[in-house]
């Protein structure tokens, strides 16, 4: 079963949370951070950044000396003492509406509703929250020392589930029943509505949902955030905290069904031909490829097992033929059958972790990036992936693999400083045990 729990969360006072929210702090470089933050005094950035008030650690790699990390936590305070953040009144799980304009189809928008709450920490060590990613010690360690320091959890992890239409009604439900606590833009464009879910009897059926009819989870953004906190609780844990009902054995989590997520597909860009010229290029992707164009306007692969390549500022569709593909969850990917049939043999890209003439470009930027960086000469060819779709992750995760590195990229994503998960508040406990109690405080 999946254990989710209720929370009493600190929030933005309404009237600033446009002010306040920011993008993850991991999506955009210090001196990006720094330049909105000069300009705003209520930027979450200040807490989730730290490193922007001290020069010398600009351009340095995570993590951190202490100072940094201390001047965070004294952020977060003075937050809670000027009144831009408030303790909740009360226990609560929160739906989550985010809307954004789509990409690339006007007039169309990307809209996606999760369950704001707390995800036990022991259904990640014991697999029943999957990942898919594997993490890097450095920026484990910088998380650690931000929720030592601060004493809660400023980042949500952004978890998936197999659609349960009994929750989506209930969900919908409340939405068209009751005003939203939230409704506000960001300073990206995307809009924000929440709910505050403060009635038991639909914070003990939302519980008892994901216990009975919700077998696992999945890690879909969010996985250095996810590992820092169960690293955190280890430690904590040997140093003798073993109340169970501790607030660091859960961490911050949305919680968002498959059929909402919108996973757009992280493309890349070499510098060279690795010695081919373009005609012996496209001659030696016909062993594995099935090659339509060239043409002008962008091959958008429309189904996985196509790819679409800019090259000589034409594009050309690529169909992978049927004997190079794989039953491997893994082997299967785009990205995968993109490198092992043309990044390693043909290009000599060995690893793309570490080499350096390949160059990863988010969904986001759209093909029109892809085609500037051919045209200026800075890259030679470029390949336009079709989206890695929810199903292929779960069955990644549920096969215990990791995904390639650079596989998906989610939009919208969360932001900081719209959920805090403070470790310094009360114990967590199943919403029942508070309805027996006498400090229930629903």
């Amino acid at each position: 079963m999946t254990v989710i729990r209720p929370f009493r969360a600190i929030l933005p006072q309404p009237a600033l949370a446009s002010r306040v929210v920011a993008r993850p702090y991991d999506v955009l470089s210090a001196h990006e951070a720094e330049a909105i933050a000069r300009e705003n005094a209520d930027s979450f950035y200040h807490i989730s950044k730290p490193e922007i008030h001290f020069p010398q650690y600009m351009d340095a790699h995570t993590p951190f000396p202490d100072e940094v990390y201390e001047a965070g936590a004294q952020r977060l305070r003075d937050f809670l003492q000027r009144g831009v953040f408030i303790n909740d009144t009360g226990i609560h799980y929160y739906i989550y509406t985010q809307r954004m304009p789509h990409p690339f189809l006007t007039g169309k928008l990307i809209e996606q509703t999760g369950l704001v709450c707390l995800s036990a920490l022991s259904d990640y060590e014991a697999g029943i929250i999957k990942k898919h990613e594997l993490t890097r010690p450095d920026k484990e360690r910088d998380r650690i020392q931000h929720i030592r320091f601060t004493r809660a959890q400023t980042g949500n992890v952004f978890l998936a589930h197999r659609p349960v239409p009994i929750l989506h009604a209930l969900i919908e439900k409340w939405k068209s029943t009751h005003e939203p606590a939230y409704h506000f833009n960001g300073e990206d464009g995307v809009e924000h509505v929440v709910w505050k879910v403060d009635h038991l009897t639909a914070i003990a059926q939302i519980t008892r949902i994901f216990e009975h009819q919700v077998p696992c989870t999945y890690i879909a953004d969010g996985h250095h955030r996810a590992a820092s906190a169960a690293l955190l609780r280890k430690e904590w844990m040997q140093e003798g905290n073993d109340n169970p009902a501790a607030p660091y054995h859960f961490f911050l989590t949305t919680l968002f069904p498959a059929d909402q997520l919108f996973i757009m597909e992280y493309n890349r860009l070499v510098k060279d031909l690795n010695g081919y010229d373009p005609e012996a290029f496209l001659e030696a992707l016909k062993t594995s490829f099935e090659i339509s164009g060239p043409q002008d306007n962008v091959f958008r692969p429309g189904a996985p097992h196509q790819i679409g390549m800019y090259l000589q500022q034409r594009w050309y569709g690529l169909t992978v033929k049927p004997e190079y593909i794989s039953d491997d969850a893994v082997e299967s990917l785009d990205v995968s059958l993109l490198q092992n049939l043309i990044l390693a043999p043909l290009l000599g890209i060995m690893n793309p972790r570490t080499d350096e003439r390949i160059v990863f470009a988010g969904g986001v930027r759209g093909p029109r990036y892809l085609e500037s960086c051919v045209n200026s000469g800075e890259m030679a060819v470029a390949f336009l992936l079709h989206p890695v779709t929810p199903e292929q992750l779960f069955a990644v995760a549920d096969q215990g693999k990791m995904m390639p590195p650079k596989s998906t990229w989610f939009e919208p994503k969360l932001p900081d400083g719209l959920f805090i998960h403070s470790l310094e508040q009360a114990d967590i406990v199943h919403p029942i045990e508070w309805f027996a109690s006498e400090k229930s405080q629903f």
